[in-house]
């Protein structure tokens, strides 16, 4: 019976670590990095949010003001250093080819900002169900690329479900 309650008091302890982390690193620190500047130049892969200059997306998920929709992310429709400043938020997780992406970026902006899930938020940093990178990384901000390696099975199972992926 002690053993029983010490599991399950230990499955309660990770599973609030993960919503813990997960709040603190997408709510908290992103949203503290997204709203530090007064305004983006780009916000690429905006999705619901307003960077506050040209915002582009995919897929339109709501109304955003100054909205462009690609239909590919490595060749975006601006021209070379068009953009000063670059917002890419929780987005290079997602794509096929993360160095192929932020080539484009840094073509088009002067400086990108790249906001990561960090390893400490394991249940973003490890979800296979829809990033196809994982960062090696302990920070939520960079202006580089950091370390990554692909998610082991996690194209398998994302075609599997269902999931498109389209960049």
């Amino acid at each position: 019976m002690t053993s029983l309650l010490s599991g399950l008091i230990a499955l309660a302890c990770l599973v609030s670590w993960l919503f813990f982390a997960n709040f603190w690193s997408y709510r908290v620190l992103g949203g503290r990095i997204r709203n530090r500047r007064e305004k983006w130049d780009l916000n690429i892969c905006c999705g619901k949010t307003d960077g506050g200059g040209v915002n582009v997306d995919i897929v339109k998920h709501a109304e955003v003001p100054n909205y462009v929709q690609v239909d590919d992310v490595y060749h975006l429709p601006f021209p070379t250093n068009h953009f000063r400043h670059c917002l890419c938020s929780h987005t290079l997780e997602h794509v096929e080819d993360p160095q192929a992406f932020f080539d484009e970026l840094s073509r088009v902006s002067e400086e990108v900002t790249l906001v990561l899930p960090p390893l400490w938020d394991l249940s973003a940093s490890l979800n296979i169900f829809e990033h196809r990178s994982l960062f090696l990384t302990f920070r939520k901000e960079h202006k580089a690329i950091p370390r990554y390696i692909r998610l082991p099975f996690a194209a398998g199972v994302q075609r599997r479900i269902g999931q498109k992926i389209r960049a």
